[in-house]
Order: C-alpha cells, then sequence, then structure tokens
C-alpha cells in the first residue's frame, strides 16, 4: 500500500508550465542579464532557488524593483542570502534581491532604525503592506557580494505569494533576455548494478559508460551487457552564450524504448524539499571525487515534487531475449538538448568483480527508529533520516564517538547525547559537543542539563565533548589610538575565535551603543561614521566580543574626529 501510494503521488506530479506573466517584471538590473547560476542548480544540500545574475565583478550597482508592490519583508543576516529584501506584488507573486550591499536610502533607514531599536546587526522585519511601498523601475538596493556569496552577485528569485513555493524566473520572461543557443554538455554517464544479483560487464559495482559523439551532436555509449535490475546516472552542465559559467541544466528525463520512465525538471518546488538533492545525486561518489552525477532511479522512493516516475522507479529489468534502448535527454529552458542513446543486452556470464559492501557494525533501517548506545554516548536516529538502509559503524573509543563516515547522505537530525559526570561545574560549563576531524575541532550548538550534553546534527564522523576557554582576538584596528581620524567613513576591526566560534559583538562610542556590521568571510567588524553618533572631538570606543561558550575579550581604546569636513 506505501508503495502504491508513493507513486500514485509521483505519477500525478506532471511537467507542466502554467500561464506565467511574460511582461509583467522588468529586469532588476540595467546591464545586459549574464548568469552565473540558474535556478534549480546543485549546490552543498539544497537546490539554488533563482538566478545569480552577475555584476561585472563589482559592486555598488543599482537594483531596481522588478513591479509595482511593497516591500513585505528585510532580512540582514551574517549567512546566506546576507542583506535580503522582499517584495510582494499585487500579481501574487514575491521577488527576492539578495546579496546585496545596502538599501535605497528610505529603506536603508527602516532596516538602521530597527538595528538600533534591538541593538543587533541581524534583523528580520515584516514591514506593513503601506510602509514602504514601491513602483516599477525603483531603486531599492546596491548590489553586493554580503552574506554566503562568494563574490559580488545579485541573487533573483520568484516566489508565490501564499503558498511560499520557489519559481523558476524563467518563465516571467527572463529567458527572453538571456542568449542561448548552446545545448547541455555531458561529462560521463554511470551505469548502476541494482540489487544482490545484477551485473553490468560482470561487475556488481557502478560502472562509467564510454560515449561516442555523432554527427547529429547525439551520443551513442557503448552497449551495456548486464542482468537483473540497473540504473542510470549522469554528469551535465549548461552553457550559456557569452559566458563559460557551467550551470545546471532544466531538465533530465530517462526513456526506455521511447517510453518516459524517469525524469525531473525545475519548474518549482518548496524550500522543505532542497535537502533531497542529496537523494538525487550519487552522494558517496560526490564526497569522493567531488562530481555531482543524477541519477535517473529511486531504490527507495523520497517525494521530491519536481520529479516524474513510472512504476519502477527508473530501473531498468534486463531479461534474457530482450534487446532494450536507454535514452537520456537532458534540456535547458530554451529547448537545447543534449541526447545519449544506450543500447543493453542480457548477459549470463557469472560475477568477476562483486560489489564493495561492508556488513560489519548494525544494519540500520531507514524507515523505523535506531537507537545506539556505549560507555557515555547515546546516538538516536528517528525513522526517514536516512534515504536507504545500510551497515552503520557505531563505536566510542577513548571518550570519541566515531559515527560512520560522511559518504552517507543525513536528511534529518540525529539526536546526540554524552554524559560527564567526572568534570567540574566550572569546566562543564564551557563544554560542547565537537565534530573532530584530526586535530581540528568544530562547534556544534550544545544543550546541557546536569551531567548530559545534547546536540543535535546531521553530520556524520567523529565527535568528542570539548572545552573552550579561550577568549576570542580582537585584533588590527583600522586607525591609531588617540589620533584624529576625520577623514575616515569606517571604523574597522577584526574579530576571530579558535573554537566554538564568535556568538555575540557589541561596540560602543562614549557609551552609546553602534551598529557592527560582520563580514565573516573576511571576519571584519565595520562601523560606518554616517550614523553620526561620533562627537565632535575625543571618542572613546570599546567593543566586547564573546564567543559561543561565553568566553568574551573587551577592546578600548579612543581618537579624534571633527565633523567638519
Amino acid at each position: 500500500m506505501r508503495f502504491s501510494l508513493i507513486f500514485l503521488l509521483f505519477t500525478l506530479t506532471v511537467f507542466g508550465q502554467n500561464d506565467y506573466p511574460k511582461d509583467y517584471f522588468r529586469s532588476p538590473l540595467d546591464i545586459p542579464l549574464y548568469l552565473s547560476g540558474t535556478f534549480g542548480e546543485l549546490r552543498g544540500n539544497h537546490f539554488h532557488t533563482g538566478l545569480d545574475f552577475k555584476t561585472q565583478q563589482k559592486e555598488g550597482l543599482n537594483v531596481y524593483a522588478a513591479a509595482d508592490g511593497y516591500v513585505s519583508r528585510i532580512k540582514i543576516s551574517t549567512w546566506g542570502y546576507g542583506k535580503a529584501i522582499y517584495i510582494t506584488h499585487p500579481n501574487g507573486y514575491t521577488t527576492v534581491y539578495g546579496h546585496l550591499q545596502k538599501a535605497s536610502p528610505a529603506i536603508e533607514a527602516y532596516v538602521k532604525k530597527a538595528q538600533y531599536a534591538q541593538k543587533a546587526f541581524e534583523v528580520e522585519m515584516f514591514p506593513a503592506e503601506n510602509e514602504l511601498v514601491v513602483k516599477k523601475g525603483d531603486i531599492i538596493a546596491l548590489s553586493g557580494n554580503s552574506g554566503g556569496s562568494g563574490g559580488p552577485h545579485l541573487h533573483f528569485e520568484f516566489r508565490d505569494s501564499k503558498t511560499e513555493k520557489i519559481i523558476n524566473p524563467m518563465f516571467f520572461g527572463f529567458d527572453i533576455q538571456i542568449k542561448d543557443t548552446r545545448p547541455p554538455v555531458i561529462n560521463n554517464l554511470v551505469v548502476y548494478p541494482i540489487g544482490d544479483s545484477s551485473s553490468v560487464n560482470q561487475m556488481q559495482r557502478p560502472m562509467e559508460v564510454n560515449l561516442s559523439l555523432q554527427k547529429d551532436g547525439s551520443y551513442i555509449a557503448e552497449k551495456i551487457v548486464a542482468n537483473g535490475k540497473i540504473g542510470f546516472g549522469v554528469n551535465t552542465y549548461d552553457l550559456f552564450d557569452n559566458s563559460y559559467n557551467k550551470n545546471g541544466v532544466f531538465k533530465v528525463q530517462g526513456l526506455c524504448n521511447g517510453k518516459p520512465f524517469f525524469g525531473y525538471q525545475f519548474d518549482s518546488f518548496a524550500f522543505d524539499e532542497g535537502r533531497y538533492i542529496n537523494a538525487l545525486i550519487d552522494y558517496s561518489r560526490f564526497k569522493r571525487t567531488g562530481q555531482r552525477v543524477q541519477k535517473l532511479f529511486m531504490i527507495e522512493p523520497y517525494l521530491l515534487s519536481i520529479i516524474t516516475s513510472n512504476n519502477t522507479y527508473g530501473m531498468v529489468e534486463v531479461l534474457p531475449n530482450l534487446y532494450q534502448n536507454f535514452q537520456v535527454e537532458v534540456s535547458d529552458f530554451n529547448k537545447n538538448k543534449s541526447i545519449i542513446n544506450i543500447p543493453i543486452q542480457y548477459s549470463s556470464l557469472p560475477i568477476t568483480v562483486p560489489k564493495e559492501e561492508k556488513r560489519s557494525g548494525f544494519f540500520l533501517k531507514a524507515r523505523k527508529d535506531n537507537s545506539y548506545a556505549k560507555d557515555n554516548v547515546t546516538v538516536f536516529v528517528p525513522a526517514g533520516t536516512f534515504y536507504e538502509d545500510f551497515y552503520l559503524d557505531f563505536d566510542v573509543k577513548d571518550t570519541v564517538l566515531y559515527l560512520h563516515n560522511e559518504a552517507v547522505p543525513v536528511h534529518n537530525n540525529i539526536t546526540m547525547t554524552f554524559e560527564d559526570a567526572v568534570s567540574s561545574e566550572a569546566d562543564k560549563a564551557k563544554m560542547f559537543i565537537a565534530s573532530k576531524e584530526g586535530k581540528r575541532l568544530g562547534y556544534n550548538k550544545t544543550y546541557r542539563k546536569g551531567n548530559i550534553f545534547t546536540t543535535y546534527t546531521k553530520d556524520l564522523g567523529e565527535f568528542v565533548l570539548a572545552r573552550d576557554t579561550i577568549a576570542p582576538k580582537i585584533s588590527n584596528p583600522n586607525f591609531v589610538e588617540g589620533k584624529w581620524i576625520s577623514k575616515q567613513q569606517f571604523l574597522e576591526i577584526y574579530i576571530s575565535d579558535n573554537m566554538s566560534g564568535i556568538a555575540e559583538y557589541n561596540g560602543y562610542l562614549n557609551g552609546k551603543w553602534i551598529l557592527l556590521e560582520y563580514d565573516y568571510k573576511t571576519k571584519k567588524l565595520s562601523y560606518n561614521f554616517e550614523d553620526n553618533i561620533a562627537d565632535e572631538g575625543r571618542n572613546d570606543l570599546k567593543i566586547v566580543v564573546s564567543d559561543n561558550m561565553g568566553n568574551s575579550t573587551t577592546f578600548e581604546s579612543h581618537f579624534f574626529r571633527s565633523q567638519q569636513q
């Protein structure tokens, strides 16, 4: 019954294009549009949720409202989208503008007021419909490189205002503005034997398949000689005209003897589906090689709405006296297409290379709760945490928890507890559960109740109870104590922490709280003198930085400043 229901859900999901308005929205930039990221592109633990527009390798370009509406949300974060503005439009859609440098004067004043009221750089606001009204073409911000951005660009996305589902911006006419006459590129094809008795070329291990380029631009794969169930995966990317960026593709479809078997295309999806990327790709291969092979089958079904599948979940049954042809079609939004034809023939030859499978440890059933305990450590794995059953390595040696390895993807949080009845109360106050990579320790948010320490994680590997008693460092201010700095627009200083990480930072000028902006990529705190808090003449500066274990450092200095330039 369970599989029938899942199959019904998948077969009801069809590739279709709603009647989206094509000329309602304008470009958020006034330069030619070139992409550094596409909708649905494969990223770390998620699918990309919008288009990334290049900004000529610089910050400070005007960002425009794509249509009439009102600013419905503003989020300022050190991570993720960084400085982001959300505009709700009367036609039912919301546009999002991320990684901004700063907002336009009216919006920036609104943000600053909230930041000073909350005494925090990171804030989130939901203005009322009549507070920040914008017209199509209004300048709402300057482009930047804030948050998790790897270089100056504008992240631009569309959402359904009611459901919050993300929609491919290309449906709103942006495909017309971005020239694309080049078909997707096929890097390689992989075939997978599935199950204990299946094989390919007498092997029970995944195998790369040689491809031959044809005159018409299609590929023919070397003949697959197999028996039992097999599946295919493809490593591919898309190219646009006038750009060398390797972007994500729009659609991948697998067909067997001309009939659709398994496929997906990036029309729209929900945010909470993003982590299913780790089920879609060959995750262990990605961890081993950095290569994302997109699988065209499921061994255990998972509910990713972009997928359509038949009742075999994309797996091909290779039987005697049955010659089959499997076809992989990879398309971009402009319908440029690359095709691979794969002949499949049955073989009864014996297996010469068996599968690599470790059968020691604990057999974990993915659809059931699992719990493991040894010494002072307990690990609880809720049902649905993993995508497939496997043999889990679990052990505790010399106070270190060994929990499998990073080659297996984790979908939901694992609950991990350590007990310490020996350490002093003072030591316990500074302890947390750390991820261990060699001598390097990484912080995991840890909850303590008496002797019990608990964390929730989606990571595997080594873990240990660690203690952090070292305070953060504050260094390299961009001024000399006691000197005049009247011509400087910014006050800058660098902060760092060697273990549990920065948790809080506060700055004060002459006893008044000031807004310090933190860029984790450069470890820099900066204050803009435009906030007009500095006094004429002497100014006393105090900065207090704390880490996640409550260790704190205070920096105090003074400088002189004239308000008349």
